[in-house]
């Protein structure tokens, strides 16, 4: 029997309900091929509507194709109508629904990897020089600007990543981009024709791994260790078009790639006439040692380097940048155009004036010091209060990975944290081969007050103690 609820109350009429709920069970395979139909009076009976009313919906489903009519028979699903999602979609939906907090729940503790304290955005001296450029800039500002981006922020980047992180470039050499995300996928346009392959850090965050699968590449991945990527596993027989890393902390292992393994890509790169992707989102925040300068410093014509100020400032600026190999700007330039034309020009004269004016080093300043106490206070309470795990991948960034030496970390057990009010992220979810990582999770500590991360722990040790896998 055939069921499903109409909306009495609804501005939707009746005949457009019935039909779009049906068409939505054929689309997403509820329905399959083949598959009969109740008759009109049956379907009628069941949802508590009039016989009309299902046999107009019937009729626009037979119109459209979705159903057919065999005489003496009954109505069918016609074949050819399912909208089939692609693997990556169904990973991309299986991630959402299984990691993703519900919002309405305020008394659940994430600890979401690679979220900056919000708390701690500097609102006022970035009001202030927001109301200064929007009041002092010439009218042209207001117009259409170049695709590369605002000039004055191309320069203040240039010499600010100088500086922090031995990049080398001219002004010119910048694109800024609406956020990395935005950047790799121009990148991966750009370099990469139908079928490409892409060599692909493995385990890797599951955006990146979306961006290069919709633009039609064949993912090769390279297993990442916890010294980051080993370059000797890349492919000999196969040019990639890119290898994409994060060298600085990789996600989600965590490691900080050494400088050996960052000249063997360098060679490989040449030897291929390909290109590295490096991906340097959160380099600030190192805290054992100092930090690798970028790789982009080493060779900067095959080096394309990605960054972005989401992670340091906060993600809803949108403000990333690209910096580019000089033989391959103008055609970068180019889709960019095509793109988006340029990004927010406002925003990009605010940041300038954020940099210069010394703010953007005093606030990484602090917040390297809030992050530093609450990755010791999850390190502390983690040590505290398990016996049987590891702790990995904490010199940088704003997460660590934990190893445990006999818990499965699957979805049964995330569903079961949830349970208990915390949500924990399996590494196995990121890779790309399965079975490394298994005993793996990551512990993102970034928007979590010290005391959170303490109550975080407590829950998950409750959840821990109580959890019963099953055979």
């Amino acid at each position: 029997m055939l069921w499903f609820p109409i909306d009495r109350d609804s501005d939707v009429l009746l005949v457009q309900q019935v039909y779009k709920q049906i068409r939505s069970l054929i689309l997403t395979e509820q329905l399959g091929e083949h598959e009969k139909l109740p008759s009109t009076r049956e379907l009628a009976d069941s949802i508590g509507v009039s016989r009309n009313t299902v046999t107009e919906a019937y009729d626009q489903l037979i119109l459209e194709g979705y159903v057919f009519v065999k005489p003496r028979s009954g109505t069918y699903v016609a074949s050819g109508v399912v909208l089939k999602a692609n693997e990556m979609e169904k990973r991309e939906e299986h991630l959402t629904k299984w990691l993703e907090t519900e919002q309405q729940d305020d008394e659940i503790i994430d600890f979401r990897a690679s979220h900056p304290a919000m708390d701690h955005f500097p609102r006022k001296v970035w009001g202030r020089l927001a109301k200064e450029v929007c009041y002092d800039s010439h009218d042209d500002l207001f117009g259409y600007r170049s695709p590369l981006g605002d000039e004055t922020l191309r320069r203040v980047l240039t010499t600010y990543l100088t500086r922090t992180r031995g990049v080398s470039c001219h002004p010119e050499q910048i694109v800024i981009t609406a956020g990395a995300t935005q950047g790799l996928s121009l990148i991966t346009q750009l370099l990469m024709e139908e079928g490409d392959c892409v060599a692909v850090e493995d385990p890797v965050t599951d955006e990146m791994r979306t961006i290069f699968v919709k633009a039609g590449a064949e993912v090769e991945p390279i297993k990442a260790d916890r010294n980051g990527i080993q370059p000797n596993e890349l492919p000999i027989k196969r040019k990639p078009s890119f290898v994409f890393v994060i060298p600085s902390h990789q996600f989600p292992l965590g490691a900080v790639l050494p400088i050996q393994r960052r000249i063997q890509l360098v060679e490989y790169v040449r030897k291929m006439d390909s290109y590295i992707v490096e991906d340097d989102y959160d380099s600030e925040f190192t805290y054992e040692g100092t930090a690798v300068y970028s790789m982009q410093g080493l060779d900067p014509e095959r080096v394309i380097y990605v960054g972005t100020f989401s992670k340091i400032l906060s993600p809803a600026l949108r403000i990333g940048y690209v910096i580019l190999p000089k033989h391959l700007i103008d055609r970068f330039k180019e889709l960019k155009w095509f793109s988006d034309r340029h990004t927010a020009t406002l925003e990009q004269q605010v940041m300038a004036r954020f940099i210069e004016e010394g703010h953007l080093d005093q606030h990484v300043r602090r917040m390297k010091r809030i992050y530093e106490k609450r990755r010791r206070a999850l390190v502390a309470a983690l040590d505290r209060t398990f016996q049987t795990l590891e702790i990995i991948g904490q010199a940088a960034g704003m997460h660590a990975v934990v190893e445990w030496e006999d818990l499965v970390v699957d979805e049964s057990f995330v569903n079961h944290c949830k349970e208990n009010g915390v949500i924990v992220y399996p590494v196995e979810y990121y890779a790309l081969k399965k079975g490394h990582h298994k005993k793996q999770m990551v512990l993102g500590y970034g928007s979590l007050t010290e005391e959170e991360i303490a109550e975080g722990v407590r829950r998950l040790q409750k959840a821990v103690e109580s959890y019963q896998p099953k055979n």
